[in-house]
């Protein structure tokens, strides 16, 4: 099927008589005939389902076409963009072990590597998406266990060169984790530039309402764990709580690596997608290639009007011949602009930028980004708040910033909005 069409129906396929839509399981528990057939599923011995903390056929299905957008093996919802984060990394790293990350992420994630982690016994280093190989060579160590980065920043739009950092994970015999929330598989797929696992915050273009809160990790299937078996004891080497299964065996390269999120962080730490959620996102993404060629064409408008504009210094959008990311995000995007998102500078300060915020009437001050509706926020003093002034440099944060997620309202509205806000705000 073509990417449309997956988008409608790839994960489910109704049977005679059964619900057209995906159906939600809004239960925690299934019913048994046997104990000895409870106890086979408990043991892994069997596939099905016991307890929603696990596994839940409604959350599988939108899974399976999250996979299926992706062209991944197997794929798990989360709870939220940012426990898919962390379980992707964590189902790999144990205190000891060493990760690299681009510092060009979001300011949650890299609080999360930055503060979080290290706390749990897991060291990262932060490299410039602009070095060279050779330069991110020297940030490998023996103990490094994965290479992360954002295919397209938030806010700063820095597009990842992922063949590279694909090389560098490579060479180092680690996977290669990129988060593709932005572009999202309509615009990019990393699994075919060398990625390994991709993550996604579902609560934002994927749903694109705003309506759920969700995060998906999805396997390419393709990273062989055996073969770098000494790295990843909790895949390759008999688990314990499970009777001394070996998971990469069991289970396979294609599933190893999900299977193990589901059966050990899911049941220790919790943190599944709601089914009821996994149901309005699987209904959303079914709009995902209309919603995201009005969002790109929409930024690309306004992107090239603020870049005239003269109270903005700079802008940032890939989608514009003068970006320094234009080059990139032709070489890994279908539509150069990647998405709905423009980070701009104001000819002014800190202040400047709260008041022109607060001009706005048509798009809205929220804590969100990729919504249906245009929403703006201050970086440095909201999503980038935990950090240093000497960190949100690294990050690609200003104090005079700011981030508009553009909606798909008619592009004339939005115009006309921003100039009535910056007039007010420079008068």
């Amino acid at each position: 099927m073509e990417f449309n069409t997956k988008c409608l129906q790839a994960g489910y396929e109704p049977g005679n008589g059964d619900p057209r839509q995906i159906p939600i399981y809004q239960n925690v528990t299934w019913y048994f005939d046997s104990a000895e057939h409870h106890a086979k599923i408990f043991n892994l011995e069997e596939a099905g389902y016991f307890y929603s903390r696990l596994s839940n056929p409604t959350c599988d299905a939108v899974a399976a076409r999250l996979a299926a957008l992706e062209g991944g093996a197997a794929a798990v919802l989360t709870s939220s963009g940012q426990t898919a984060s962390f379980y992707s990394v964590f189902n790999i790293c144990q205190a000891g072990d060493h990760l690299i990350s681009a510092s060009q992420v979001y300011g949650g994630t890299y609080n999360l590597f930055a503060v979080t982690l290290p706390k749990m016994g897991i060291e990262v280093t932060f490299v410039d998406a602009d070095a060279s190989l050779e330069e991110l060579q020297a940030a490998v160590r023996p103990n490094t266990k994965a290479v992360y980065g954002e295919t397209l920043s938030n806010p700063s739009l820095k597009v990842l060169d992922i063949e590279k950092f694909a090389d560098l994970a490579h060479g180092a015999g680690v996977p290669l984790i990129v988060d593709n929330t932005f572009p999202t598989p309509f615009n990019c797929r990393p699994f075919e530039h060398g990625a390994d696992i991709v993550v996604h915050s579902t609560t934002k273009y994927l749903d694109g309402h705003a309506s759920q809160l969700g995060g998906v990790i999805i396997d390419s299937g393709n990273f062989d764990w055996l073969a770098q078996g000494d790295k990843y004891p909790g895949l390759t080497q008999p688990d314990d709580s499970y009777h001394g299964i070996v998971f990469a065996e069991q289970f396979g390269q294609p599933a190893a690596y999900i299977t193990k999120i589901v059966t050990s962080l899911f049941r220790d730490l919790g943190a599944p997608a709601a089914p009821q959620n996994a149901f309005i996102l699987g209904m959303n993404i079914e709009s995902l290639p209309v919603r995201m060629e009005r969002h790109i064409g929409n930024a690309q408008t306004i992107a090239e009007w603020l870049k005239e504009h003269k109270n903005v210094t700079h802008v940032n959008f890939p989608g514009l011949a003068s970006d320094p990311e234009h080059a990139l995000a032709n070489k890994y995007f279908d539509i150069a602009g990647g998405c709905g998102v423009i980070s701009f500078e104001l000819d002014g300060s800190r202040e400047d930028a709260a008041n022109f915020l607060n001009q706005l009437r048509v798009a809205r001050i929220a804590t969100h980004v990729s919504d249906a509706r245009t929403c703006v926020l201050h970086p440095a003093s909201t999503t980038h708040r935990q950090l240093s002034d000497e960190q949100l440099p690294d990050t690609g944060v200003t104090p005079t910033l700011v981030r508009i997620s553009v909606g798909i309202e008619d592009v004339r509205d939005l115009i006309a909005d921003l100039d009535n806000a910056l007039k007010a705000t420079f008068a």
